[in-house]
């Protein structure tokens, strides 16, 4: 599997905006498990993007996705900015604490 955490500023006043775009254009993306948009607690401009794929190949082919490239387009302008915060490898639920597949 393949994670990633971003965290995404939005311009002043725009995060709620924002949020919706995010959350609108993650629907239906083949190979992602989880896509969490979340509102910073502390930070009225933050928002937290934790993403769970089947593998990087699925994550990348999203970015070509009709609803993605809307979100994308209309997201854009509100962004005052964007870093990766970790790309992550998920664990299988079916991981025992020893690290070996139950």
């Amino acid at each position: 599997m393949f994670g990633l955490i971003g965290k995404i500023t939005a311009e002043s006043g725009r995060r709620a905006e924002l949020a919706g775009y995010l959350h609108d254009g993650s629907r239906d993306m083949p190979g992602c498990r989880s896509y969490v948009v979340a509102l910073d607690s502390e930070d009225p401009d933050v928002i937290w993007v934790t993403e769970v794929w089947e593998d990087a190949a699925a994550h990348k082919a999203s970015l070509q996705l009709p609803q993605v490239q809307k979100a994308i387009a209309k997201g854009r302008p509100l962004i005052a900015g964007f870093e990766t915060v970790a790309t992550t490898d998920p664990l299988p639920k079916a991981l025992d604490v020893k690290g070996s597949s139950a």
